[in-house]
């Protein structure tokens, strides 16, 4: 609709590719990526956030998370701390959520774990945006998979962790509806590490 609504905005192409690219929707989000490569060359959000962002989800749908992290090598902080304009002055760290998911899915608990802190860290530039809540479960997560692949006390410290992480993440959902897989997903993850 934005697209329809505001044609050649780049503020709402690169949130389009970003959403198409989560929803699954390749053809469209690599279209678009194309698109906002050829028209914005020189932004330097663009080039170093926006479109690695998009890359880098499309990579994680074709489950190839090396890819997704390569894409995400531009985007590296300072950078992805800069605030983005069109967003009220909102950091959102799309690249630090998906260079999560991205470590996550490569096995590599402990880099995600820096990743969603990271994230967790600076609340105030992610205000209220989806990334701050759901790096929780990412950091929930990052412990656990430390947890399965560790031994002794480690093992036993990443489980506590991973076990607080998703009470932090479950709670701040208590009133969420039950029926969103996300939810019911972390729901069934925490119950088996009990």
């Amino acid at each position: 609709m934005g697209l329809k609504l505001y044609p050649g905005s780049e503020a709402v192409e690169v949130e389009a590719g970003l959403a198409y690219a989560m929803a699954g929707e390749t053809g469209k989000a690599e279209a678009l990526a194309e698109e906002i490569n050829q028209e914005h060359p020189l932004d330097t959000q663009t080039q170093a956030l926006w479109l690695p962002a998009i890359r880098a989800q499309l990579a994680l749908n074709r489950r190839d998370p090396a890819a997704a992290l390569a894409a995400l090598q531009a985007a590296q902080p300072p950078l992805e701390y800069g605030q983005i304009p069109f967003l009220a002055d909102l950091a959102p760290l799309y690249t630090a959520y998906l260079r999560g998911e991205a470590n996550l899915a490569a096995g590599e608990g402990a880099a995600a774990g820096v990743e969603f802190q990271k994230i967790l860290d600076h609340s105030g530039l992610v205000w209220n945006c989806w990334t701050g809540a759901l790096a929780r479960l990412g950091l929930a997560r990052a412990d656990a998979l430390e947890a399965k692949s560790g031994k002794g006390a480690d093992a036993d410290a990443a489980r506590v962790q991973a076990l607080g992480a998703y009470k932090e993440f479950l709670a701040l959902w208590k009133d969420a509806d039950a029926g969103i897989p996300i939810y019911r997903e972390a729901k069934a993850e925490y119950a088996r590490l009990q």
